[in-house]
């Protein structure tokens, strides 16, 4: 099995994912857009995961490689592959299906609470009714088409969405540790400025460990649930 992901800078890597694909038994490749704009067949992978990063999916001028990317996402999830997109990565699924992505009415950037917004269904990923977990981006977009709403909060309305049984968007940071933390935090720190939803440096670093384990548990579980689907079609 083979997980790809998609990196747009070097300080937002894969976090808690990558040690949980690895005890999964999953061959992991990636492309650093920063250094190559090399991508794999899309054949050749089983699950996409798409980072974060500071950049608009509406900077195609400056990041050329955007609309390359853009097409690669397309193609996953037209072959029902599973995806997983971050931030960014969330963005970046919803505008390749034609939804507009522009600046949410507030940034929001440190720990925050989320509720589930989806039904229970089985066929829906299901969040924990509330859980606080990390944030830090400044837009928003327009649900995809045949998306369903699975996460939102008081800051920002589309947190998390699912498309089908395979695509599932974050518009929040799950993967988080303390290290990803502070990466953050030393290559953005301008961002951190007065806001109803930013909270200062010394309160993002001085959340417990346990909120790290807790909010990994979760990403935990959303890849679980979307590998499931690759396992299920193999059998």
């Amino acid at each position: 099995m083979r997980a790809h992901y998609l990196q747009h800078v070097a300080f937002e890597g894969l976090g808690s994912i990558e040690p949980w694909l690895e005890n999964a038994g999953y061959e992991i490749t990636g492309t650093q857009f920063f250094n190559s704009w090399t991508l794999p067949d899309s054949e050749d992978i089983d699950l996409l995961v798409v980072m974060g990063g500071p950049m608009s999916v509406n900077d195609e001028t400056q990041h050329p490689w955007l609309v390359k990317e853009k097409q690669f996402i397309r193609d996953a999830i037209a072959m029902d592959k599973p995806v997983l997109g971050i931030c960014l990565g969330a963005q970046l699924i919803a505008n390749s299906r034609g939804s507009k992505v522009f600046p949410n009415p507030a940034k929001e950037i440190g720990w925050f609470s989320l509720k589930a917004a989806a039904p229970e269904c089985h066929s829906i990923f299901q969040f924990p009714d509330e859980i606080v977990v990390f944030h830090w981006h400044g837009e928003t977009f327009n649900m995809p088409k045949d998306a369903i709403l699975i996460a939102e909060s008081k800051g920002c309305k589309n947190q998390a969405f699912q498309i089908g049984r395979n695509v599932i968007g974050l518009q929040f940071h799950l993967e988080t540790t303390p290290l990803s933390a502070r990466l953050l935090i030393e290559n953005c720190r301008d961002e951190l400025v007065d806001g109803t939803y930013i909270q200062s440096e010394a309160e993002i670093l001085s959340a417990p460990h346990g909120r790290y384990s807790s909010i990994n548990s979760v990403m935990g579980k959303v890849l679980e649930y979307l590998t499931s689907v690759h396992d299920n079609k193999t059998q």
